[in-house]
């Protein structure tokens, strides 16, 4: 069953929009655990994961006996973090726009890579990311069959990382990969390009089991726009 709110996911975002506020600047502590109970009204065991998803976005540091400090006041600190490169094409003023093109569920063959991840079957949603209205990044997501019932409008609607968080799928970390690839007439197509070769990146999402929750591959029209990793002094 869908749980409606992630209490620990909305506790984070909540102290998240504090540290970017100026409520608890760089270099402060954060309250005490046992405040943040209080504060929102929770256990102690939502605030523990609540930090620990913001200690593994590097925004606080805790440390045993010296409390939670504040490090970053910026999002998306990890590089493999989700939404890194599209936040930064948003901050660069480029118009980006995305939309659902397929959702089904497939069946998977042994040569398929996403077999020894998730098995005979998985749920496949294509998207098309636009830049500046022009077909810019064409994603195949796989992903556990649990979320087949999932309806179009949650994906349009919602982060997938948090979707998978309401059905009961953890990430633990992001494993990716990049190479030059030449296009197939198809991907040609799917980004409206003469081009011959751009780049792929295929993300496997580890799970808290050790295995695969999520396998995905990216095609990026390089000639339109360069990939870009901006690091964090």
């Amino acid at each position: 069953m869908r749980r409606k709110s992630v209490l620990y996911l909305d506790v984070a975002e909540q102290i998240k929009a504090d540290i970017m506020n100026g409520t608890y600047p760089v270099g402060s502590l954060l309250p005490t655990e046992a405040e943040l109970e209080q504060l929102f009204d929770v256990s102690k065991i939502t605030v523990r994961r609540a930090i620990e998803l913001l200690s593994s976005e590097e925004l606080v540091e805790k440390k045993s006996g010296k409390g939670t400090t504040v490090l970053s006041n910026r999002p998306y600190n990890r590089l493999s973090k989700a939404g890194t490169f599209t936040e930064y094409l948003n901050d660069s003023g480029q118009k980006v726009a995305k939309k659902i093109l397929k959702l089904e569920t497939v069946r998977l063959t042994p040569d398929s890579p996403v077999y020894s991840c998730l098995g005979e079957e998985a749920v496949k949603v294509s998207r098309l990311y636009t830049l500046d209205d022009q077909p810019y990044i064409y994603f195949n997501y796989y992903l556990p069959t649990i979320l087949s019932d999932v309806p179009l409008e949650d994906f349009e609607q919602e982060s997938l990382y948090r979707l998978m968080d309401q059905h009961g799928i953890e990430i633990l970390k992001f494993q990716d990969s990049f190479q030059t690839i030449e296009l197939t007439s198809e991907q040609q197509k799917n980004l409206a390009t003469s081009e011959k070769n751009g780049l792929k990146r295929i993300r496997q999402s580890i799970g808290l089991s050790g295995k695969v929750v999520e396998y995905s591959e990216a095609i990026y029209n390089t000639a339109l726009y360069p990939y870009v990793i901006e690091y964090e002094a």
